[in-house]
């Protein structure tokens, strides 16, 4: 039974993680399919090496929704970070001179802890000057039930960080149903909402001059969320933003062909929060699958290393072999007879998670499975 906290408590910034943030990252990019990736890629990492960032990250984080859906329903793959501090945040606090603060179980934050815009765009080689940052294009989320404070928390996240407005009044946002009705939305849900919030705060992070349009699904089935993909492109989305997964069955084939097959339209897929393990609609061949990765500054030319994304043997980013889904042209791995999550990667890991701001709830070098062929660096990553 769902308990979604009273619409009238204050506001608070969460430190989340997800590969969530990895789709919102790189949607801009324009990704059809992954065939031309020329983006540098993660470090792999040794058992010794998680061994030690578990050390290091004293962070606790839950799932943000329902994290065993049913079969035929999906999961929103954000997390949010409960308690403790991690490795990040007591290097920025040493750097200031103080001690790192211990976050309490389900507190407000006046103030960010993770990574915002700048960084995230630092990152990931997108401050040209010469970038448009998705101007005159329109972006779509995908999520499922109703995030009544939607347009409200998107609105303090971008004044927050200096972003220019995106607003219903201005036609920046648009928020509708399944049906597009911009009226008879679904019931809320404070889970997903938190998921609302990261992907509305992530697309605006990276393209911050494109258009935003949230779809919500009337549940979390893989058939409502499917229809809710195909109304974003008939409303003329050329970029949907999936954050969400299940077990794979039987009919994902069918959901192929019914909802995820639209050329010319970039569908990404967050490939899970649970290690090694196929999900869908990660696994459909026709959307790029993106995993996670664990992103921390550094002293190397780019100012940032990455590392897969693993907490422990069921924690991390998804990665996989699907049962069901023919290989896709671009993968020339002999890993999986199949199709092969991930394609693509960006910052997942909640120990070293982005700001998002909500209102509504509680508070080796080349291909590989988990991060696909890595993570962008500037739009020229995905050229042809």
């Amino acid at each position: 039974m769902r308990t979604p906290n009273s619409p009238h408590i204050s506001g608070r910034w969460r430190r989340i993680g997800s590969t969530a943030v990895a789709t919102g990252a790189l949607v801009l990019a324009g990704l059809g399919t992954a065939a031309h990736a020329t983006a540098a890629t993660p470090d792999h990492v040794s058992a010794k090496t998680v061994a030690t960032a578990v050390a290091k990250a004293h962070v606790q984080y839950e799932s943000a929704c329902d994290a065993t859906p049913k079969k035929g329903y999906a999961a929103c793959h954000a997390l949010r970070v409960t308690a403790g501090t991690t490795a990040f945040m007591e290097k920025q606090a040493a750097l200031k001179g103080v001690t790192a603060k211990t976050l309490k179980p389900n507190a407000s934050s006046a103030t960010p802890t993770g990574y915002g815009p700048s960084d995230l765009r630092s990152a990931y080689g997108l401050t040209s000057a010469s970038a448009n940052n998705g101007a005159g294009q329109t972006i779509a989320i995908v999520d499922a039930y109703d995030d009544p404070n939607a347009a409200a928390d998107l609105a303090t996240y971008r004044s927050y960080y200096g972003l220019p407005a995106c607003t219903v009044a201005n036609g920046c946002f648009k928020k509708v149903s399944q049906t597009g009705s911009t009226t008879s939305l679904p019931t809320a849900d404070s889970g997903w909402a938190g998921e609302i919030s990261l992907d509305l705060d992530m697309v605006s992070a990276i393209a911050p001059n494109a258009h935003i349009l949230l779809v919500e699904a009337s549940s979390s089935s893989m058939a409502n969320l499917g229809k809710a993909v195909n109304e974003a492109v008939t409303l003329g989305a050329k970029f949907v933003s999936n954050s969400y997964g299940g077990s794979e069955s039987s009919s994902d084939t069918s959901y192929d062909s019914s909802y995820f097959n639209h050329p010319g339209v970039a569908i990404t897929v967050s490939a899970g929060d649970e290690a090694y393990g196929a999900e869908y609609p990660a696994a459909s061949r026709y959307v790029t699958a993106v995993g996670g990765t664990a992103l921390k500054t550094s002293s190397t030319t780019r100012g940032w290393t990455e590392t897969v994304w693993k907490t422990s043997s069921t924690e991390g980013t998804g990665s996989g072999c699907s049962a069901y889904d023919a290989k896709p042209s671009w993968q020339t791995d002999t890993g999986c007879t199949k199709r092969m999550i991930a394609d693509v990667s960006a910052v997942a890991d909640p120990a070293t998670g982005v700001s998002v701001y909500d209102s509504y709830g509680t508070a080796r070098t080349g291909y590989d499975g988990p991060t696909g062929l890595g993570t962008p660096q500037g739009l020229a990553a995905f050229g042809g």
